[in-house]
């Protein structure tokens, strides 16, 4: 094996407004031979093809490095989901900022306790959302996001008799959509 590619390491930003330079610096005097980064958000596995590509080709022996565990998910499932996938492949798991490294015991223990620490903090996260969102509602300043279509304009297209498929694709909209505006066009008949 390469050693050079012996600690394989990813950095990522929430939005690209954010700089991977921090991160990237780090990461490589941490050792890693290679450097992948990516500008997505960690709140799923969803389309990150960076660490896909990474956790797909990670060989027995090499280390996944990040900075912070945060920078890797943002839940426990989503850690554990990873760290599972390393350990299938023979792999292991280290940040540069905190002593996490999943090839001892003490790592794997203070992983786990990251991890909890991690999903706490975006479940606090979405309850003062909610809270700010309720407070402004109370206010009568939130209106929540604009609707993409006119509910009118799918009522006069059912008046018209054209089926729900057809208004669904041609104002690119759900079907379900649709039957919602034909359902309140017969509530209010």
């Amino acid at each position: 094996m390469n050693t050079s590619h012996s600690k394989i390491g990813y950095a990522r930003t929430s939005t690209t407004d954010q700089n991977l330079d921090a991160q990237m610096t780090a990461l490589k005097a941490a050792g890693c031979g290679m450097v992948r980064a990516e500008q997505k958000s960690g709140a799923s596995l969803d389309a990150r093809p960076e660490l896909k590509t990474i956790l797909d080709f990670i060989h027995p022996g090499e280390t996944l490095v990040v900075t912070r565990i945060d920078r890797l998910a943002r839940s426990l499932s989503d850690l554990q989901t990873i760290v599972t996938r390393l350990k299938e492949k023979g792999a292991h798991l280290a940040a540069t900022e905190q002593p996490v490294d999943t090839s001892t015991a003490a790592g794997k223990a203070f992983f786990d306790m990251l991890g909890l620490f991690a999903e706490f903090e975006t479940n606090l996260r979405r309850e003062r959302q909610a809270e700010g969102i309720a407070a402004a509602k109370q206010r009568g300043v939130y209106r929540g996001r604009p609707p993409r279509i006119s509910m009118a304009e799918i009522r006069e297209k059912l008046t018209a008799g054209l089926s729900p498929t057809e208004i669904a694709h041609e104002l690119g909209v759900s079907r379900g959509t649709v039957y919602k505006a034909r359902k309140d066009l017969k509530d209010a008949a």
